[in-house]
């Protein structure tokens, strides 16, 4: 088969399309007949190389995967080869009592497809039968490949860890990112009152277009002036945050008496000052968040196969050009998903 595939760490150019043999598939396990596999930031870091991070060799990315069941492993109950499906992208032991008791991503072996393990920049994939999922509705192949990972993390954002409740105003940081334009239509869908931050005119319409009834210019204004403005000096109940840096904390600084933080990254830095003097006088919560749980995307599908939530494409590009949507995607140049087809 066809497959995207790097022998050293780096940059983009690391990325070269080669002939590869095809997957095995274990017992407990399907092939995937690739249709669409979308680009995520975590395929950017283990490509440049993340510290202590032991990955097959040579290295297929890809977390985001939708396609056709080819080859069933002998275990196998429940699927049949035809079948159209869409890849739960988290990978845990499923008996340990973190998975038993549904925390699964609290699981010690939680890893995601593509990091250390095989993934989607292919023609085909084995994965475990388990998380093949129902595919959602009529989706083409490319918008459904723009949902798994950062819906299911928003939706364990807002919803399993924030308790986002109608009524409240939420900050969505971000709304050019796939978690951004994900967390705008699941905190409308909760009945939240939006206000989301962009860099650019044409991405602050988008972000309106996607729900946002408010959205702040983070590359002019001052972001916690701008929506305390905007929420009558109160601030906001729930923030969601993946930025890290700087914008951890003027994201504290826009944060509402009794609001909730939630944060699932650090792209431009892991340390921040934190005023615990207002965390504590303002009683406030910061909430890490990490993936998602079966049961988020057991709970956030059905909204996707009725139209309820929409995957966001930014572009479409052959997997040949892998290199170039990295690239795209380092330089933020991208509104929601970028999508390669094998």
């Amino acid at each position: 088969m066809r497959a995207m595939v790097f022998d050293r760490t780096g940059g983009p150019e690391v990325l070269e399309l080669r002939d590869v043999p095809d997957p095995a598939c274990g017992p407990d396990e399907v092939v995937i007949d690739v249709k669409a596999c979308a680009v995520n930031h975590l395929d950017l870091w283990v490509r440049a190389g993340l510290a202590g991070l032991q990955i097959e060799m040579p290295h297929i990315l890809g977390n985001d995967v939708v396609g056709v069941v080819a080859t069933i492993g002998t275990n196998v109950t429940g699927l049949r080869a035809g079948d159209r499906v869409l890849v739960n992208p988290m990978l845990s032991c499923g008996v340990c009592p973190m998975c038993l008791r549904g925390d699964d991503n609290q699981c010690r072996t939680y890893d995601v497809l593509g990091r250390r393990r095989n993934g989607g920049y292919a023609q085909k994939v084995a994965v475990p039968a388990r998380n093949c999922m129902p595919y959602p509705g009529d989706l083409p192949w490319e918008q459904a490949a723009a949902v798994p990972l950062v819906f299911l993390t928003a939706w364990h954002m807002l919803v399993a860890r924030a308790g986002v409740r109608a009524g409240e105003d939420v900050l969505v940081i971000g709304a050019g990112s796939g978690v951004g334009s994900a967390a705008i239509q699941i905190a409308r869908l909760h009945g939240a009152h939006v206000i989301a931050t962009a860099g650019s005119e044409d991405k602050m319409e988008r972000a309106r277009a996607l729900g946002a009834q408010d959205v702040i210019d983070h590359s002019r204004e001052d972001l916690a002036t701008a929506v305390r403005a905007l929420t009558a000096k109160k601030g906001a109940d729930v923030i969601v945050e993946h930025v890290g840096g700087r914008v951890f904390e003027s994201a504290m600084a826009a944060l509402a008496r009794d609001g909730r933080l939630v944060t699932c990254g650090a792209t431009t830095g892991a340390k921040v000052t934190l005023d615990l003097n207002g965390l504590f006088g303002r009683h406030q919560s910061v909430l890490g968040s990490y993936m998602g749980r079966r049961q988020d995307m057991a709970e956030m599908l059905p909204n996707v196969a009725d139209g309820s939530l929409k995957p966001v494409v930014d572009s479409v590009l052959p997997l040949a050009d892998a290199r170039r949507a990295h690239e795209r995607m380092e330089a933020r140049r991208q509104f929601g998903k970028l999508v390669l087809v094998p």
